[in-house]
């Protein structure tokens, strides 16, 4: 057990908080010989901070918790990135149970590029939906869906003919950039994250696209915690630990083939007046505090657990 600051005691806390899902791991190029896969979506994002929640929802309302009693909380992890012909892993969900339970769904996997007979290149739906893998325009690709009041959808695939390139994820703050819109073999990308009023971290950001183009073109870029794509032979980055982010979309370029990058583990932050009493952080759980202003803020950051006001 760790028992971890403020002083004082009521009858009752009167907690805000976030919880942010894991974010959704990048596509990969299936077929072919190059193509840019989409980019993971970030997690799903539920807050009562003045950001609101992710997908333009509206700030969820704080909880008043009875002391001495525990209260569940499980921090999700990031989706793996694709290494064959499949969408990116989905993230997990994070949940907060207090008088009414929290849940955040895990952001959506990255559609592969050139799909093999039976794959499509979709982006998935999630928290924020992943972006669609390319498919040289005869078809574009859809991002997948956000999830309603936290995230928003990823981006399309390309219209060009001849370009493979993979779209942004979505992120909490805004869509995935559809992929060629900067230019042919140019990945899309991804959408911004939310800034949380309760600790001023920005998280739950879309990864970018993954591009197939050779001296041309780039991937797309990550944000707020979502990994950069892949690009001839730069690898796709993962999205940030505990912030949410999507993984980057793996590329292939003849030789060069890169793996989908993975999401970003996502977290739960618990904010109360450091007057009003202390937190038990229990087995099972990893996290911290520390003071701001008036406030004492838990950042859980791995594990599912009980948390307990004193």
């Amino acid at each position: 057990m760790q028992v971890l600051a403020g002083v004082g005691a009521a009858a009752e806390i009167v907690v805000n908080f976030l919880v942010l899902a894991g974010g959704g791991g990048g596509g990969v190029c299936s077929s072919g010989n190059r193509g840019g896969g989409g980019a993971g979506g970030g997690g799903g994002y539920r807050s009562t901070g003045s950001e609101g929640s992710g997908g333009g929802g509206a700030a969820l309302s704080a909880q008043t918790l009875a002391l001495g009693v525990s209260f569940s909380v499980t921090v999700g992890g990031g989706g793996a990135g694709a290494t064959s012909a499949v969408a990116g892993t989905n993230g997990s969900n994070s949940q907060f149970v207090g008088t009414t339970t929290i849940t955040s769904t895990g952001g959506g996997g990255g559609g592969p590029s050139a799909p093999v007979t039976g794959i499509g290149v979709n982006g998935i739906a999630g928290g924020s939906g992943g972006g669609s893998g390319g498919n040289d325009g005869s078809t574009a690709g859809t991002g997948g869906a956000g999830t309603v009041n936290q995230g928003f959808a990823g981006g399309n695939g390309p219209l060009a003919t001849g370009d493979f390139t993979g779209a942004g994820g979505g992120g909490a703050g805004a869509v995935g950039e559809n992929a060629g819109v900067d230019g042919t073999d140019f990945g899309g990308d991804g959408g911004a994250g939310l800034t949380c009023s309760l600790d001023t971290v920005a998280r739950a950001g879309g990864g970018g696209g993954g591009s197939g183009g050779g001296s041309s073109g780039t991937g797309g870029q990550g944000i707020n915690g979502g990994g950069d794509g892949g690009f001839n032979v730069t690898a796709p980055q993962n999205g940030t630990v505990n912030l949410g982010g999507g993984g980057g979309g793996g590329s292939k370029y003849f030789g060069f083939n890169n793996d989908g990058g993975n999401g970003g583990s996502g977290v739960v932050v618990i904010s109360f007046p450091t007057s009003s009493g202390t937190i038990t952080i229990g087995a099972g759980l990893t996290g911290s505090t520390t003071t701001s202003g008036a406030n004492t803020i838990a950042t859980i950051t791995a594990g599912t657990g009980n948390v307990s006001f004193n």
